[in-house]
């Protein structure tokens, strides 16, 4: 079969006959195969073909292709194939449109499009390090196994068949959690409003309490230090496909023990033991990315903006605003580049504890830095990739394994080097003796990741940053 494809694009080449993409296709109808528990309607909300259309066949191809990726996106399939049938041959037909133009060489299809589904009840038990990465367990911690949470995992990822999720989280360990929500993409019709409620509430007996030299430190105790519990609700718009708006309202209610609030007044400021407030946020991200778990083409950029302490009663009063930008570039077939880059600003300079978040948190770090935390009010970076495809295949593995979700192994690897730059500004330095605020921060280094199974991403680094620190750091997890 693939002998007989490239003998035909040899001959279409030699004879200068090439395809034409200027032909008229009318989508006759579009059928739905594998979807046994997602609702048609959920699909078709992102495609943009649609049964009707009369497109070109350039047109047509190119828009497949983007329908594909949105669906797949959805984080609902495995696989998603687009497949067009012809129906018959319409060429001789005349076609009058709308406004009296006699339209001729058309042709008819039929487009089916198939999904392999997840295996969406995912229910099974969480054992995970309570820091904020493997490499500070592994290097800071002395790979201490007393600071392990343990616990029980439930989550429905397509409960009612409309791509919504019931999720239950409750752990217990070395920072006992329980996180119960309900999220729901399209609540109207026109599928465009959505919705997620819930609360989460988190108690703590080791708790770390200030930085110290960019350096988070722990108190331990046998009684609770902290206590938190943060009811939410967020309604979101998605008025076309790209395009997210997300407004948030949080009640957070937090308090410590005496000794938190006297080893750092600073904490909730002015040795308080108690902060409660109220937090409304907005927030806006368009995403143009081939995939949002491992992108290798595109762009997406995003920005945010909270006010913390609405209630005249509120024991916080901060405002912060984020933004972000990310392009990813194919350079050659299997060669890509990409960058992001991501600024953050809050007033005023003096914010509790609780609240200031520079680099080392989540995401937001320089690479050859992650054992680190530098706090700032504001901070920026950018991280840069080069990538090489070294693998990316598709396994079958239906003779093995009967279950349709998991007989189906796709696996990436993609060897890397990378150089990021940062810099976290502190206005208060003093109160942590940090070293590494107020300074650029470069780190660099070679890599190799493997993407897989159910957006599971791993990365494997070896960084050095300018203190000529170096060592290898490794992470893994759902990436979305």
């Amino acid at each position: 079969m693939l002998l007989l494809n490239l003998f035909h694009a040899f001959w279409l080449t030699i004879s200068g006959i090439s395809a034409d993409t200027t032909e008229k296709i009318i989508v006759r109808q579009v059928n739905f195969t594998g979807n046994f528990r997602t609702r048609e309607r959920i699909i078709q909300r992102e495609m943009e073909v649609r049964a009707g259309d009369t497109l070109t066949r350039q047109k047509l191809d190119s828009l497949l292709e983007y329908d594909r990726r949105k669906i797949l996106n959805t984080n609902l399939f495995v696989t998603v194939e687009l497949k067009q049938k012809p129906v018959v041959d319409t060429t001789q037909l005349v076609y009058i449109t709308a406004d009296g133009k006699r339209i001729g060489n058309l042709k008819e299809i039929d487009l089916d499009v198939i999904v392999k589904e997840q295996w969406y009840m995912l229910a099974f038990p969480v054992f995970q390090l309570a820091d904020r990465n493997f490499n500070e367990w592994w290097y800071e911690r002395d790979r201490d196994f007393s600071r392990t949470i343990y616990g029980v995992y439930a989550l429905h990822q397509n409960l009612t068949g409309n791509n919504d999720r019931l999720r239950l989280r409750a752990e217990f360990g070395f920072i006992p959690r329980l996180d119960i929500y309900y999220s729901t993409p399209y609540l109207d019709k026109k599928q465009r409003m959505g919705l997620t409620i819930g609360i989460l509430r988190i108690t703590n007996r080791t708790l770390a309490y200030r930085t110290n030299q960019d350096k988070l430190m722990f108190l331990g105790s046998e009684s609770r230090t902290r206590e938190r519990i943060v009811p939410y609700l967020t309604i979101t718009h998605r008025p076309k496909f790209y395009g997210h708006h997300s407004f948030s309202a949080q009640y957070s209610i937090t308090s410590v023990t005496d000794t938190i609030a006297r080893l750092n007044p600073n904490y909730f400021l002015n040795g308080i033991k108690r902060q409660n407030y109220l937090q409304l946020s907005y927030s806006h991200f368009y995403d143009r990315r081939d995939r949002g778990q491992y992108a290798l083409k595109g762009f997406y950029y995003g920005f945010n903006v909270s006010q913390s302490g609405i209630l005249p009663k509120d024991d916080v009063h901060l405002s912060e605003a984020t933004l972000s930008f990310g392009h990813y570039v194919p350079l050659a077939k299997k060669l890509f580049f990409s960058y992001q880059t991501k600024a953050k600003f809050s007033t005023p300079g003096k914010q509790p504890f609780l609240q200031i978040r520079g680099l080392g948190y989540g995401g937001d770090l320089v690479r050859g830095y992650e054992l680190y935390v530098v706090d700032g009010q504001h901070f920026g970076y950018v991280k840069t990739n080069l990538r090489y495809q070294l693998l990316n295949r598709t396994f079958n593995l239906s003779k093995l394994i009967k279950f349709r979700q998991f007989n189906t192994f796709p696996l990436a690897i993609y060897p890397n080097i990378y150089a990021d730059f940062g810099y976290s500004r502190n206005q208060y330095p003093e109160l942590n003796n940090s070293k590494l605020a107020n300074r650029l921060l470069a780190g660099g280094g070679i890599g190799i990741d493997f993407v897989s199974w159910y957006n599971f991403v791993g990365h494997l680094n070896y960084s050095i940053n300018h203190l000529g620190e170096a060592r290898p750091y490794f992470s893994f997890g759902r990436e979305f």
